[in-house]
């Protein structure tokens, strides 16, 4: 299958430990270099992974033996690192959202097809069982005509147990930009691309308290909306509402329903791989669990990288540029709306990815790159 793909990681901070456990010791791919600002924390991560070294971060993006950069740094910096990456010939991989502002995000995609190479993004949870399951049991006909969706995500906020949660609440921050990508991406996967939105948003309170870590009961400032609600118009006609809130406590809602003419399912959460997809059928008499059907089996964080590395070139990959692209117009064109009151129709559309046939993740073996 010849020699694994090579992959620098950049950015080392809390979500790197799930990607490097997904990563280290697959046999499609090998992780050959890490960099962080902080240099000390590089080096205990490369002395924890044999066969990887602790660079800095111009020299992974600019001379390290790297096919492959896996850009885990902070929002704000996500459009430079990824750009960095594609002008020195890298295929790149981002953390969502692609970027903090569309015309950034557009940047990168379109530099990065100039340049020849690929971009991926975040999230990949949608290629593990449930949300491809779920879109297995609609693309199969059990709920019909999907006419609408819900989705739905109500947290009291990332500050509760986060160390370091300033960058949710500034800029590029917010429940939308932050969880959105899981839920939007989910419903293009289940229902494709948007045409239009509308949207309205909020804020209960002007600063949060950290409460874990060494900042605990240290105040930072909110300076973006925290409750954040839209309509999504699918080009196909259906309607999707979703809410992103950073003010709630709980909800009782699926984190994803689709309502067809035969039928609603119930998808289970998007920020997971896997979970119960159930269908209550028409003329039913309650819910019943599907079978898994489809996606990648024992999925984690970085299968998203593993896809692309499948690919080769030789097919879109599914967790894509150009899916998050829309994605994250999407977003910003519902905090538009929210901001104009108005509905916003969106410049950029995307073909639904592929499916993803039942697979064990230990199977993705790497292509040579077309």
């Amino acid at each position: 299958m010849g020699d694994p793909h090579r992959v620098g990681v950049v950015g080392l901070g809390f979500i790197s430990r799930a990607y490097l456990t997904t990563l280290h010791g697959h046999p499609a791919v090998r992780v050959t270099a890490v960099a962080d600002l902080d240099t000390a924390r590089s080096s205990a991560v490369a002395a924890e992974f044999p066969g990887t070294e602790a660079v800095s971060v111009e020299r992974l993006l600019g001379g390290a033996e790297v096919d492959t950069v896996l850009n885990l740094t902070v929002p704000a910096a996500h459009a430079d690192i990824s750009l960095r990456a594609v002008d020195a010939g890298k295929n790149v991989f981002v953390e969502k959202p692609l970027a903090v502002t569309f015309p950034d995000g557009r940047e990168v995609v379109e530099r990065a097809a100039a340049a020849g190479v690929l971009v991926g993004c975040a999230p990949d949870t949608v290629l593990g069982t449930g949300t491809q399951t779920a879109r297995a049991a609609i693309d199969s006909g059990l709920v019909g005509r999907p006419l609408s969706a819900s989705a739905t995500m109500v947290t009291p906020g990332h500050e509760r147990w986060h160390p370091d949660p300033d960058f949710y609440y500034i800029a590029g921050g917010g429940p939308l930009l932050d969880m959105g990508p899981y839920y939007i991406t989910a419903l293009i996967h289940l229902l494709g691309p948007v045409r239009a939105v509308i949207g309205a948003a909020g804020r209960l309170r002007t600063e949060r308290v950290i409460g874990s870590g060494a900042r605990a009961g240290s105040r930072i400032p909110v300076e973006v909306d925290t409750h954040v609600s839209g309509v999504l118009e699918h080009a196909n006609g259906a309607l999707s509402t979703i809410t992103t809130s950073f003010d709630g406590v709980a909800t009782t809602a699926a984190p994803i329903e689709v309502h067809g003419e035969l039928g609603t399912l119930a998808v289970p959460d998007p920020n997971h791989f896997d979970g119960d997809t159930r269908l209550f059928p028409l003329g039913g008499t309650g819910w019943r669990t599907l079978p898994p059907s489809a996606g990648y089996t024992g999925a984690a964080r970085g299968v998203g990288l593993l896809d692309l590395v499948t690919a080769g070139g030789q097919r879109a990959p599914r967790a894509g540029g150009e899916l998050a692209l829309h994605v994250l117009e999407t977003m910003t064109a519902v905090l538009r709306a929210a901001d104009e009151g108005r509905r916003v129709e969106l410049t950029t559309t995307v073909e639904r990815p592929s499916p993803v046939p039942l697979t064990p993740v230990q199977e993705v073996v790497p292509q040579p790159f077309a």
